[in-house]
């Protein structure tokens, strides 16, 4: 689950873009730096078979909880086009929030993107035939016959969903499996699931200000060869309340980065054992600026204990 950024983004970002040196036209309108022209956007291989996928993802919490018609429905489309324009592939949901696969799914095939994406959802229920039936209206809402991630949603009935997901995945209905929370109270219970179980992704929270997934989970992700959604990329706006007045650092540039949205992504991307982090936003001009983070170099790890740093003395 990803709660970047609501409906109504947050107003510290609204006044980042307002006020920042790099405004939300010149953001949009500003010319690669160089080395970003023609690279495209950065990808990672899912470990257990070697599929690639875009660093950066499009999470839809809260922001696609819409109708799938009207004034809000175009806003979304934007948001959905660019997205797609600019590489992004990967859209994570839930039955848990509202009306956003229906809308994805039903923005989707309005684009002609369906056959192009890579639909993310989760199982959010609890019993066997309960988690089957939500599973199938998931991949009906999408509009295609076979979901890409099928993900146990906050650990919810977790030992019977991953029994049906692995014999769903050996029928060909999905075609990864996997397993999620949001909370760092949750990282050693995932981590007993990725020792036990035969997962293909698991999906967490991480993120500049919130670390602990260093110290154990990521390792043991990319030694066990799970790949890793990274949901709560900005906490939920903290991050970009706490840097509220502050001027980007002029050594960001040593990574390509241009906003403050870009350097909270590429921290986390560029971690190695990172496979795709998961912005939510309704903003067209959001979500152009949090794809732009997946062009161009990544921080290595130097510059990450750089950057670390220097949010930790704001």
């Amino acid at each position: 689950m990803s709660r970047s950024n609501s409906l109504a983004p947050s107003l510290s970002r609204r006044a980042f873009l307002r006020a920042g040196a790099l405004g939300t036209a010149a953001m949009i309108l500003a010319p690669w730096p160089l080395g970003w022209a023609g690279d495209g956007i950065r990808r990672r291989a899912i470990p257990g078979t070697g599929e690639s996928i875009p660093v950066i993802g499009l999470g839809t919490w809260q922001t696609f909880d819409a109708p799938a018609s009207g004034e809000q429905a175009a806003r979304l489309e934007r948001v959905l086009r660019r997205f797609f324009e600019l590489g992004g592939r990967v859209v994570d949901s839930s039955p848990m929030y509202g009306r956003s696969e229906s809308t994805i799914g039903a923005l989707a095939e309005r684009l002609g993107i369906t056959d192009e994406l890579f639909f993310a959802t989760k199982v959010w229920t609890r019993g066997r035939e309960a988690g089957v039936d939500q599973m199938q209206r998931s991949a009906e809402r999408f509009r295609t016959g076979v979901v890409d991630l099928m993900q146990v949603h906050n650990l919810l009935d977790v030992e019977t969903h991953l029994r049906t997901l692995r014999r769903m995945k050996d029928e060909g209905a999905v075609r990864y499996i996997g397993i999620t929370h949001y909370t760092v109270g949750a990282h050693d219970d995932l981590m007993r699931l990725i020792r036990r179980e035969p997962l293909d992704f698991v999906q967490f929270n991480y993120n500049i200000g919130e670390r602990a997934a260093e110290d154990d989970l990521l390792p043991l992700a990319e030694e066990r060869g799970v790949a890793t959604l990274i949901n709560e990329p900005f906490e939920s706006g903290a991050l970009f309340r706490a840097v509220r007045g502050e001027a980007l650092p002029g050594w960001a540039a040593e990574f390509d980065c241009q906003t403050w949205a870009q350097f909270f992504l590429k921290y986390i991307v560029g971690h190695p054992a990172v496979t795709c982090a998961i912005p939510a936003t309704s903003d067209p001009e959001h979500v152009t600026d949090n794809t732009r983070a997946g062009f161009g170099r990544l921080p290595d790890e130097r510059q990450r204990r750089r950057m670390a740093a220097y949010f930790d003395a704001l």
